[in-house]
């Protein structure tokens, strides 16, 4: 708005009016213009128009390289070797010889049980083989001395012989069977006798002397051994970073009971396949535990490499803009905006994959937004102006080298 002072001054003299009027002509038109701050507010907002129409934008080339970054998942150590030892007769415990934290070798006895009636089983079992013996002796006897006399021409009929050989191989067939019996009893002797499969920790015990043992007295196994000296690191790694992995990458990984330490660990087995509840792969490192310093089932904070396999579009993150219906890069070509649509890969710091219709050397805006409307025209920064014509080159062997970066 403008203000406007009019000062008017009558006199009597004729000839002084008008000069007075053209005076006060001029100082209305001159006080009646727009001020300095108004003129300044006038040309910024004349700016802000034209930096939407044509906006400034800073330019760079795009590069292929391969990039490198991690992701952190949860993990379970578990023991290598884990057992449950349970009783497979119907005993008592005669003897316990070891207890939680007992360090045990492998073929080490570990419980001795008692079974009276196994005892007598074996004494019957074998009474019944020297029982069967005789038989057998005696009926080998008699068909030896019918063959014998079957030499001279009808002195025994071949249906007799038959008969007593038939009778031999039975009896003979019943000695191995009652051995057989024998040795199952004997078995069972064998079963009294709780032994250590492997090298470990006796972790948990269920039995106390004198107590009855059995299938089916309890679900709870007499003793649990663990092999603690070398332990699985188990993971689930989701499906879209299972691409990167092979059997000889290393993690890195920390528990909560050794914040400031961190262990290494090398990939041993892939799963090879995924699970269909969690749509994630299962892997396994090595653990050595030598000083002891991990316990089994701890939790653990697992950092997995994820190496790109495949050179790829490397840029900023700045340069891909994520809205609720795409992702794209802003490519500019003849000084007007394209909008390409492209599919993010692994991040890294301040850079990411990109996959899409573009290509080596191809300009993109280095600071992309949807402000920045797709078909319109753009200027570019003074700064970045040698560098895009330098860039003209990038797409051609040998004049650009790989980005890779690590997090």
């Amino acid at each position: 708005m403008f203000h406007c002072t009019i000062i008017m001054k009558i006199t009597k003299n004729k000839f002084i009016v008008p000069l007075t009027v053209l005076v006060i002509g001029v100082g209305l038109l001159s006080s009646c213009g727009p001020s300095k701050k108004e003129k300044e507010e006038q040309e910024q907002t004349v700016r802000d128009e034209n930096a939407i129409d044509t906006p400034t934008v800073a330019l760079l080339p795009i590069q292929k390289g391969k990039l490198s970054s991690t992701i952190a998942v949860p993990g379970e150590l578990v023991p290598y070797q884990e057992v449950d030892l349970y009783a497979k007769v119907n005993s008592y415990v005669k003897t316990l010889l070891v207890d939680i934290g007992s360090q045990v070798h492998q073929g080490q006895l570990l419980v001795q049980l008692e079974a009276p009636e196994i005892n007598s089983q074996l004494a019957e079992a074998d009474s019944r083989i020297k029982q069967y013996d005789a038989i057998y002796y005696a009926s080998k006897a008699t068909y030896d001395r019918l063959l014998s006399t079957s030499k001279i021409p009808g002195t025994v009929s071949q249906n007799d012989l038959e008969l007593a050989e038939a009778k031999k191989n039975s009896d003979l067939a019943n000695v191995e069977a009652a051995k057989s019996s024998y040795k199952e009893v004997a078995a069972n002797l064998a079963y009294l006798q709780i032994r250590a499969p492997f090298d470990g920790v006796i972790t948990a015990r269920n039995i106390n002397l004198g107590a009855y043992v059995g299938p089916g007295r309890s679900n709870d196994p007499l003793l649990v051994l663990q092999d603690q000296k070398r332990m699985r690191l188990v993971i689930s790694v989701p499906e879209s970073s299972t691409g990167g992995l092979s059997d000889k990458d290393h993690v890195t990984f920390s528990v909560q009971a050794l914040p400031n330490r961190k262990f290494t660990a090398q990939v041993k087995r892939l799963a090879g396949a995924l699970d269909t509840k969690l749509r994630s792969e299962q892997v396994e490192m090595d653990v050595y535990n030598t000083n002891k310093d991990l316990l089994p089932h701890m939790f653990a904070e697992v950092d997995i490499p994820l190496p790109s396999r495949d050179s790829a579009f490397i840029v900023p993150k700045t340069a891909v803009v994520t809205s609720t219906e795409k992702v794209f890069i802003i490519k500019v070509v003849n000084n007007h905006t394209q909008w390409v649509n492209v599919k993010k890969g692994l991040s890294s710091g301040t850079l990411t994959e990109v996959y899409g219709d573009i290509n080596e050397g191809d300009q993109i805006v280095k600071d992309a937004s949807e402000e920045i409307r797709d078909g319109s025209s753009i200027k570019v920064k003074p700064a970045d102006a040698k560098a895009a014509e330098q860039s003209a080159g990038v797409g051609q062997p040998g004049n650009n080298k790989p980005v890779t970066t690590g997090h």
